[in-house]
């Protein structure tokens, strides 16, 4: 399969009236969003995104974007990588009234002035909500010190109860 560059931005009306398929690459360095929390391991993020009419007579964009990137443990402090793959299902609106009329089931894009969206703004989003709130490796394979409790308590020694002394004084 060839890698075809991607437009940047792109009428979702007038492709989903075409029935618009679209599958290719957006270069991972003008994702500079992405960039400043993540390390870039492949030069591209794929992408397919396919445009088409609901039986409500709605335009709908829907696809899916993944790249590779690195990450940083926040246990070790060393870069892991990580693949992120994300599905997307829009429904764009001229304004925020239309929006309102949108079911729930679809997010809500908003069109600018020309009736078109950014499609490389759209996927860099949705591939940096990808990321863990609070990236980490696997246990096993992170270099942090392992003799840290994860989860369970250890076993104490039964402690004398410090309200034995009022029993005494009954």
């Amino acid at each position: 399969m060839q890698n075809l560059k991607l437009p940047i931005t792109i009428s979702p009306t007038r492709s989903a009236q075409r029935r618009l398929v679209c599958e290719g690459v957006f270069k991972f360095s003008e994702m500079t969003r992405l960039l400043a929390i993540s390390e870039m391991r492949s030069e591209q993020v794929q992408v397919s995104a396919k445009f088409d009419v609901d039986e409500r007579g709605l335009t709908v964009m829907s696809g899916t974007a993944s790249a590779l990137v690195a990450l940083t443990c926040q246990r070790c402090n060393e870069l892991f990588d990580s693949k992120l793959k994300v599905e997307f299902t829009f429904s764009p609106a001229k304004n925020e009234e239309a929006a309102e009329n949108i079911p729930s089931y679809y997010d809500v894009i908003e069109l600018d002035e020309n009736g078109e969206v950014n499609l490389r703004e759209l996927v860099e989003e949705e591939l940096i909500l990808m990321i863990p709130l609070i990236p980490r490796h696997d246990i096993k394979d992170c270099s942090a010190d392992a003799d840290s409790v994860w989860g369970e308590l250890p076993e104490e020694l039964e402690k004398p109860n410090p309200f034995d002394v009022l029993k005494q004084l009954k």
